[in-house]
């Protein structure tokens, strides 16, 4: 199924990875059903934040209260690749939550995906409005 998002925010995680290049940066994806409303670009507190991300463990549990309070609905998140390839890594596929959606930019380019249960990923056609 595909998931709606605006070009204003592919443009602004666009932006955020440009603006360090050789580091993962990651921020969450908001909204409701499969339209992303909103992004909010997070901390990376991974060790290494050169081959790796981890989100800033209280931006996403405010993400979850808020969500829990009527605000828009955690759908998921995304990162950069600094190694240039917009596809889950094999350290994405063991993080990976069944059903979330990760958008993963490498460069210019970015790619959607789902991840799935058997700890693979689905590509995921971005409907830019």
């Amino acid at each position: 199924m595909p998931v709606r998002i605006s070009r204003v925010l592919l443009d602004a995680i666009l932006s955020r990875a440009a603006a360090s290049p050789g580091l993962e940066v990651c921020g969450l994806l908001l909204g409701q059903g499969e339209t992303i409303e909103r992004v909010e670009h997070c901390r990376n507190v991974a060790v290494d934040p050169h081959s790796s991300f981890e989100v800033d463990p209280g931006a996403l549990i405010a993400a979850h209260r808020a969500s829990r309070a009527g605000g828009p609905r955690l759908l998921g998140h995304y990162h950069s690749h600094p190694n240039g390839i917009a596809a889950p890594s094999d350290r994405d596929r063991a993080a990976a939550e069944p059903g979330s959606l990760w958008i993963i930019t490498a460069s210019s380019e970015i790619k959607a995906w789902r991840a799935a249960s058997d700890g693979g990923f689905a590509p995921v056609e971005l409907v830019v409005h």
